[in-house]
């Protein structure tokens, strides 16, 4: 065919994955196999491409830029990454030009994508809440790539995402959402007392947050506990009213001439 240079004549790249997946702190090699060339000693670059600007990984035969200290280039251009870290998610990209043949350069592009363990995700339970009320429970944790998943779990014991799949759980209303890591009650049962935590998960690892214990109550206890104090403080703010009117003789029945009366009224 015109155009068709057979592979004595011209460098050709392979790689074994254009779509490379690491967990972060841990190595990785990205291949660049050089299938067929005559020149001795090619020209072998690697450049890293990070938001369309590419940097140099190795060149003039030596690690280089954000790789320096890292790395090392491997037989027959392969690079080796010891401890990849999250900011080594990018396309890289491996050239090598071989001026002797009549194909002089080729490269090929590859994917890292750098996996991030997720860190203690932060939890809210509510400390109480009364029997057929709606109440909410939320988790987050915003360090682990690809974005985790949540659960939730009871008394040490994970809640299905859907209730209906459980027998011990098919009269319960709550929703989990593995997206957002919230688990709604529409309607909290004596039964969903316990203690609470939440654990984010993706393919680098796992973390959760510590258990919190949330009270279910038949009344709302929060609500008479605070009209009570409502109350007292009104009482403590007429006792001390009348003690102080009783100190300046507003009281007294005798003797009472009309400045003293207007002055108890004022004060």
């Amino acid at each position: 065919l015109r155009g068709h240079i057979p592979s004595s004549l011209g460098v050709i790249l392979r790689t074994t994955d254009k779509i490379v997946w690491a967990n972060e702190f841990e190595p990785i090699e990205l291949t660049c196999l050089i299938e067929s060339i005559s020149t001795n000693n090619p020209r072998i670059e690697w450049k890293k491409i990070k938001n369309g600007v590419p940097s140099y990984v190795y060149f003039q035969n030596r690690i280089a830029g954000d790789l320096e200290h890292r790395a090392q280039l491997r037989e027959p251009a392969n690079i080796l990454i010891f401890n990849t870290s999250r900011s080594d998610t990018a396309e890289y990209r491996c050239e090598v030009a071989a001026i002797d043949d009549q194909r002089d350069f080729d490269e090929i592009l590859i994917s890292l994508a750098v996996r991030v363990k997720p860190v203690v995700p932060r939890c809210s339970v509510p400390v109480a809440v009364t029997v057929g009320t709606s109440s909410e429970l939320r988790c987050l944790e915003n360090e682990g790539f690809p974005p985790p998943q949540y659960s939730w779990f009871h008394n040490n014991e994970e809640l299905p995402h859907d209730p209906k799949s459980s027998p011990k759980f098919v009269n319960s209303s709550y929703t989990i959402n593995p997206d957002t890591g919230g688990l709604k009650f529409r309607r909290v049962r004596k039964e969903d007392a316990g203690e609470y935590y939440c654990q984010a998960k993706n393919d680098a690892g796992h973390a959760q947050c510590p258990p919190q214990m949330m009270e279910v109550y038949d009344v709302d206890i929060f609500g008479i506990f605070l009209k009570a104090s409502a109350a007292l403080a009104a009482v403590i703010c007429v006792t001390v009213g009348l003690c102080h009117a009783h100190k300046h003789g507003c009281f007294s029945s005798k003797d009472h001439t009309e400045n003293k009366y207007v002055y108890c009224l004022i004060f």
